[in-house]
């Protein structure tokens, strides 16, 4: 149930980026409390239980990475928007940048994937959230119109 983000993870195309988006129902509330070290420990906590439910399922389906799991998709949003200001436009951006680094996995994303277990699963999907956190930042940093 973890690992799939409640069943999200079977959606019948990319859910990957289904999952991604659906990190927006945790997302919200945890803003909405107006304390980004909420924000940084939930993300924090999701990991370390994602690390843990995501091994639990390789084990089940006998897959490595399988494609159900997506609760690294969900952390990694969570990640990608930490400490940026609240817009739709930024979400988007912060969605945009998350998604593309996460396929494209550079140095050392995708070197990160090759831990054991959970632990790859989470790992590379948080290196990628970074990086579009710190693109985003940049973002509203040089052009903070955009972001509006």
């Amino acid at each position: 149930m973890l690992a799939t983000f409640g069943y999200v993870g079977f959606a019948p195309f990319a859910p990957g980026t289904v999952g991604s988006a659906a990190a927006l129902v945790v997302f919200v509330p945890l803003r909405l409390a107006a304390n980004p070290w909420i924000e940084v420990l939930a993300s924090v906590a999701l990991f370390f239980a994602g690390v843990w439910a995501a091994r639990v399922t390789e084990q089940h389906l006998g897959v490595d990475d399988p494609g159900p799991v997506v609760i690294d998709e969900v952390v990694g949003m969570l990640v990608s928007l930490l400490f940026l200001p609240f817009s739709w436009p930024v979400v988007a951006a912060a969605f945009v940048a998350f998604r593309c680094f996460d396929i494209v996995k550079p140095w050392p994303a995708g070197r990160l994937e090759s831990l054991h277990g959970g632990w790859g699963i989470m790992a590379d999907d948080v290196m990628a959230a970074i990086y579009a956190n710190l693109l985003v930042h940049l973002l509203v940093w040089f052009r903070p119109e955009w972001m509006r």
